[in-house]
């Protein structure tokens, strides 16, 4: 039961007035905002899916500008593997050239001339630094030359030529996130785009009797291999070859000790991560020496990278040795070709990949966007109407309540 009292109109009132009057300043600030949700009380539902869109949109942005900036490192890289092997294919017309036995001493010379050249342009497109100043070819070592040069004095030759050319970057990977917990890995290793054959190591020690007197952990081409307390050589091989590491352990049929040798081409990484078990089975210094550099004097390495097979065929051109270029050398030429045709064709792969996330993310953030108009984005021509009947009601009750109380300081004046 409501009381009536001479109040009771006033009340009411000035009551509705101040509600549409609350009503219209939420219509004003929606439509000057464009949203209808000003505060979490309007809509909390709304707000809370609002909020995971627009952080989830804000990722996909993310995932999109790490995909284009990987896409740009892969177009770059690719640019400069690919120069260096059309410089490879110019290096084996000299190297057929050279090999038929049909060229003299002198004119193998200066064929050399030639290939000297070559090996320093494919030492410059090796040592090549992106648009960011960091080098592209060195691991993660991105501020770092990815290549030493090493000169020397060459026999045959007047000057001194480059003698030798050593990795110094890493074989670590970046992991980039290119979508929800989805990565992307980028391997800049140089001693793998660069190498001409699979590399082989040949230790001499004798292991039949060596047994692991500790737990420790081993790394070999970037993954840790634990070896047990009195495990022996055959279950440190049998370790290695179920790494997933490209690389297969054997004995050594004479020597009775351990060989390494890689299923594709590329430099073996050697190192131990606790404990000294390579070192022990004589096939790393100690720890003070780095690899990929670090293998005991003992070790014998075969396979190089094609610097060393430019380098060999340079050499034999100035030696007149024709025979060595049209065996050794030229087999470790279409190597070379062929690991840089398949790490070109690695890397255009990724490029593609690249692409397709940036096309996805593209999608995603427009779909989700669309979502987050539905849910926070006001209806403008509705809102307007709303409004607009809203004044019409406020005018109406201002003029109710202006007839209701028509008596005025007028009436009182006698």
């Amino acid at each position: 039961m409501n009381r009536i009292s001479s109040q009771m109109n006033s009340v009411d009132t000035q009551y509705y007035l101040r509600k549409q009057e609350v009503q219209q300043n939420v219509y004003n600030r929606q439509v000057g905002s464009q949203s209808k949700i000003g505060s979490l009380r309007d809509d909390p539902i709304a707000a809370g899916h609002l909020i995971r869109y627009e952080s989830y949109v804000s990722r996909i942005n993310q995932f999109q500008k790490n995909a284009e900036t990987l896409s740009d490192q892969f177009q770059i890289r690719e640019g400069y593997v690919n120069q260096n092997l059309q410089i490879m294919q110019r290096v084996r017309e000299l190297a057929v050239s050279g090999a038929n036995g049909l060229k003299t001493s002198d004119d193998l010379k200066n064929m050399a001339s030639e290939v000297d050249e070559l090996l320093k342009e494919l030492v410059q497109n090796a040592n090549a630094v992106g648009p960011d100043g960091n080098s592209l070819f060195a691991g993660t070592r991105t501020k770092t030359t990815a290549f030493d040069v090493s000169m020397g004095n060459v026999p045959g030759a007047s000057e001194p030529l480059i003698e030798k050319v050593m990795y110094n970057g890493n074989i670590a990977q970046n992991s980039i996130e290119v979508d929800e917990n989805q990565f992307m890995k980028v391997d800049n290793s140089g001693n793998k785009i660069f190498w001409a054959e699979p590399q082989r190591l040949i230790g001499r020690r004798d292991l039949t009797q060596w047994q692991s007197d500790a737990d420790n952990v081993i790394n070999i081409d970037g993954i840790d291999i634990a070896i047990n307390r009195g495990d022996n050589i055959y279950s440190v091989i049998a370790k290695i070859n179920d790494s997933g590491a490209a690389v297969k352990a054997v004995i050594d049929p004479v020597s009775n000790g351990l060989d390494l040798e890689t299923t594709d081409a590329h430099q073996i990484w050697l190192e131990d991560k606790t404990g000294s078990v390579l070192e022990e089975i004589g096939f790393i210094k100690d720890k003070s020496q780095q690899p990929p550099y670090n293998l005991a004097g003992n070790v014998s390495s075969s396979g190089g990278s094609i610097f060393d097979t430019v380098i060999a065929l340079r050499d034999s051109m100035l030696k007149g040795d024709s025979e060595a270029i049209g065996t050794k050398v030229l087999g470790s030429i279409d190597e070379g070709i062929s690991n840089m045709t398949n790490r070109l064709a690695k890397s255009g792969s990724d490029y593609e990949r690249a692409q397709n996330n940036i096309t996805r993310s593209q999608v995603t953030s427009l779909n989700v966007t669309q979502m987050i108009s539905r849910e926070g984005d006001i209806d403008i021509t509705k809102t307007i109407t709303d409004m607009k009947m809203l004044e019409l009601v406020n005018e109406a009750t201002l003029s109710s309540a202006g007839r209701m109380y028509s008596t005025t300081l007028l009436d009182y004046m006698r």
